[in-house]
Formats: structure tokens, sequence, C-alpha cells
């Protein structure tokens, strides 16, 4: 089974992300002032679901013995998957705070240098405007000015958002042309947060996070292949569900098949700090939306018992299924070791989280590979 460690750790070295998001402004000391910028745009997440620091080489835990295809090695990717959705709504909020010093109390516009590329901006701040048919207190766009006359017209940030007590906004921010120095791997990448308070799902706050031209190095490609991704997270006290999926068209599976989703479901204890998951491989054109295919007929332990038979058809059946003992479903989390079970719930307060899974469905495979996103 050592042939099989290798290829699974190859199909792990395809998916590494190499994007690296910064914002427009460093945050330095900046004091809270009355302004109407949003003071929140961002629902954190257990770091039993996001937290990249729970493993180390995607090796520290869930292993039974020599031959068993160890649970962090399983669910890294999902880990890094939630934490850059993350990851992106907290850049909203670093940029947001960034331009606070520029006292943006009123309609205005102004020029300012970054202080990440040293490029020139301009920042323009617009009440009563409409945009995909809602209305909006304000607007407020950042450009780096000398792109303007690109085709994506320099924008590095637009954001919509109602002043209200409760906060609903979207944030839509292209990295490149924020910081042209730490992003110059990623030109095409743009990301769009949409974010509410005291939604109508009856969570305390929700974002859904959509990105576009994601790079990630690829061995088969020189340097990056790009890929997609769309991701939802609400919590509620101090819990927690994220769903969504992740396409990535060039990855390779154990019979060399190309093209899937990371398709999931989580919901993780912020207290806690402990998580559950279920994960599917669906293949990244299929046009179905259901749980109960997208997560139980392409379950990673249904695909990878497929992908193994068919690369091996006569590979001993007790010997397979030792190996993908941890594929069973749900992963159970905590902060500390990463993944510390497959299919059998370690205690009551991870069966409490797996039965929110059942109200949880990631998005279509298809429309995710498809999605594009836009500036007004």
């Amino acid at each position: 089974m050592k042939t099989l460690k290798f290829i699974s750790s190859l199909f792990a070295v395809g998916l590494v992300f190499s994007l690296v998001l910064t914002s427009c402004e460093n945050n330095e000391s900046i004091q809270p002032q009355q302004d109407l910028l949003p003071q929140s745009f961002s629902v954190d997440i257990p770091a039993s679901l996001s937290n990249k620091n729970s493993v180390t080489n995607g090796r520290i835990s869930g292993r039974i013995k020599e031959d068993t295809l160890q649970g962090n090695d399983i669910y890294l990717h999902l880990n890094t998957f939630i934490a850059v959705g993350e990851g992106a709504s907290k850049i909203v909020e670093e940029f947001i705070d960034g331009i606070r010093k520029y006292k943006i109390d009123r309609i205005q516009s102004l020029t300012f240098t970054s202080d990440d590329d040293n490029r020139t901006k301009n920042l323009i701040v617009l009440s009563d405007v409409t945009f995909e048919d809602q209305a909006w207190d304000y607007q407020l766009t950042v450009t780096d000015a000398n792109s303007e006359g690109e085709t994506d017209g320099g924008k590095a940030l637009q954001i919509f958002w109602n002043k209200n007590k409760l906060v609903k906004g979207i944030a839509i921010i292209k990295p490149y042309n924020c910081d042209r120095i730490q992003n110059a791997n990623a030109k095409d990448a743009v990301f769009r947060i949409d974010y509410t308070e005291g939604g109508a799902l009856g969570y305390d706050a929700q974002m859904e996070v959509t990105i576009a031209g994601l790079p990630l190095e690829n061995p088969l490609e020189n340097p990056y292949s790009v890929s997609t991704l769309k991701m939802f997270a609400g919590k509620k006290g101090d819990v927690v569900d994220v769903y969504g999926n992740t396409n990535h068209p060039n990855a390779i599976l154990f019979s060399g098949n190309a093209g899937f989703n990371w398709a999931f479901v989580a919901s993780g204890n912020e207290v806690k700090n402990i998580g559950v998951a279920e994960v599917g491989l669906p293949p990244s054109m299929l046009d179905k939306s259901d749980r109960q295919t997208l997560l139980k007929e392409y379950s990673i332990k249904n695909v990878f018992t497929k992908e193994i038979t068919a690369v091996w058809p006569g590979i001993d059946q007790n010997l397979l299924a030792a190996y993908l003992t941890n594929t069973s479903a749900p992963g159970y989390f905590d902060s500390k070791k990463g993944f510390i079970a497959g299919g059998v719930s370690p205690g009551a307060n991870w069966d409490v989280l797996t039965g929110r899974l059942n109200s949880l469905s990631p998005y279509n495979p298809k429309s995710t590979s498809e999605l594009v996103v836009t500036f007004k």
C-alpha cells in the first residue's frame, strides 16, 4: 500500500494554494472613529475547520496503522479552502480599516498613495446608488489610478452597504489592483463578499464568499492553473455552519481522471473549537445540487474506492477497506489535532453539530466551475 500513499501524496501536491491576498493599505494602529464605513464584514469560523496550522505537512493525527490513509491527508484541502474563504472576508475588513484614516464621513473623493505597492489610488464615495436591482445607501470605489484605462477599469475595491444598525453589504475586490507587488501572480483573481447581519435564514450574521481566477500551483502546468470557490458561512451564537465547493479543472485523481470539485458541508462550535464535516468529490461540470448526489454518491470513500479499484482491479478488498478507514463520513475535528475520527462520533458535543449537517448542501459544481465575479 506504499504505492497508494505515494499516489495520494501527488494528489495533494496539485492542490496547494499559491495566492497571497493583501489589502491596499496597512492596518497600523488606526483609532476607532465615527464614519460611514461598516464596522464588520465577515463571519469568524472556528479554527477546528479553518486553521491551517492544525496540520503539519498534512500528517499529525488520524493514524490507525501504517497502511491507512491519514485523516489529515484526506481533509487537508478542506481546511485550506475554508481558510481561504474566511481570509477573503478578512481582507475586506482590513481594507476598510486601512482607509478609516481618511475619515470617510461624507460623500467625497480623494487620491492617496498605497503603502503596499507605492502606486496612486483614487477613492470615491457615492450615496443613494443601485446595484443588481437593489438600492444601497452608499458605494465606495477604489481604483489603481494608472490602470483606469484598462479593461477592468483599474478597480481594486467596491463596497455597497446600507447604514443600518444591522449591516448589509457587498464587497468586490481585485487583489492585483490593490497591491501589484504581492499579487503579481494573481492578475485575474477577483472575489466578492455578500455580508448580512440578522438575515432571513436566522443567523446572527452570514456571508457568502465567491472567488474567481484563483491561481493554484499545479505540477502538470507551468506554473499555475486557476480555480473558483464559493462558500457560505452563517453564525448563530457559538455555532458556525459552512458549506460550498471549489473546482480544480486540472487536478488528478488516482486513475488519472481530471477535473473535479471539493464539495463540502461543515459545522463548528467556536467556544469548544470542534467541528464536523462531510466532503464529496463530484465532477467539475456535474449539474446537480442535491446533497445525496454530491455528498453521498460522490463521497470521498466512494470516489477513492472507485478510483483505486480502477487502477488495481484485483486489489484485496480487506486491504483496501483498511486503507480507507478514515474516509468514512462525517469527519470529526478539534483545533489541536485536526482530524480525530471518521464515521464514529467522539462524543455528544460533536453529535449536536452532526445533526446540523443534514440541512446543509453544497453549491452546484457546474455553476461554481463557471462562475465569474465582476464590478459594477
